[in-house]
């Protein structure tokens, strides 16, 4: 399976005419070749070390910058950059480690007042196998906190694991169809609730299958104090189509919360 092809420009455009040869080179041999060659390092890992290299080199200047923002694209969050520049500095250099981490605290300066949250969704990844994956935006309209979508397959059957921050839950909603249609959810990690309109909420657990028939109104979400994700499969249908109603206000979802408490 071949690397994601690196498309880069920067070498043209700084020193096309001045050095025509060397920014072909730069342009599609480095990043046209060597970061896209084969599966056996991934982005994230080549991020690494040309990161650590060009530290070690002590070159702390717009090359550094570049490929630090580069590594924050491929993946590289902000509490591991800091650990990557600490153990490098022991080989590297002390000083060196203190002109990285400046630059470091730069191009990561934005996640700093989500670093909590940033290291909770770290900590919850590690207790499953499935992406935790992108901010949901696209859907953030029908949820209440935040959520997040990994696709994971696109064919035979719609695919996706969804992981909602604690207290995090989407709108009543439908999933209509004329026949066939619905939805299956499996519990993949933490806690989470189910619940059809007119019946009692259930738990989700790691392991817990729900089979949501179609055109039933219902929502699901994180129980309060975890973190919650589930594989969501779209059931195929004729005439299927997905519709959001209003938000499971604070006084529904405290009053579950409260009996689970209770029991």
């Amino acid at each position: 399976m071949a690397q994601q092809k690196i498309i880069q420009t920067a070498g043209r455009e700084a020193l096309g005419e001045f050095a025509p040869e060397f920014a072909r080179l730069n342009d599609d041999v480095l990043f046209g070749e060597v970061w896209s060659r084969n599966h056996l390092l991934s982005l994230r890992d080549r991020s690494i070390v040309t990161v650590v290299a060009l530290m070690s080199q002590g070159i702390t200047d717009s090359s550094l910058i570049h490929h630090l923002q580069t590594a924050k694209k491929n993946g590289i969050t902000r509490t591991e950059i800091a650990e990557i520049i600490t153990h490098a500095a022991f080989y590297a250099g002390w000083p060196k480690a203190w002109a990285t981490f400046r630059l470091a605290k730069e191009v990561w300066n934005e996640d700093t007042d989500n670093t909590e949250a940033a290291n909770a969704r770290e900590q919850f990844q590690r207790e499953m196998i499935f992406p935790v994956g992108e901010p949901n935006t696209a859907y953030a309209q029908y949820f209440i906190g935040n959520s997040y979508l990994a696709p994971l397959s696109s064919e035979q059957v719609i695919v996706s694991n969804v992981t909602f921050e604690p207290r995090c839950r989407n709108n009543w909603h439908v999933h209509k169809a004329t026949q066939g249609g619905g939805q299956m959810l499996i519990g993949v990690a933490g806690r989470g609730w189910y619940q059809e309109e007119g019946k009692p909420a259930v738990e989700i657990l790691p392991g817990t299958v729900i089979h949501i028939p179609a055109n039933v109104k219902h929502w699901h979400g994180a129980a309060a104090d975890s973190w919650f994700a589930h594989l969501a499969f779209s059931v195929p249908g004729e005439n299927t189509d997905n519709v959001w109603l209003e938000p499971v206000s604070d006084k529904e979802y405290n009053r579950l919360e409260r009996t689970k408490t209770n029991k």
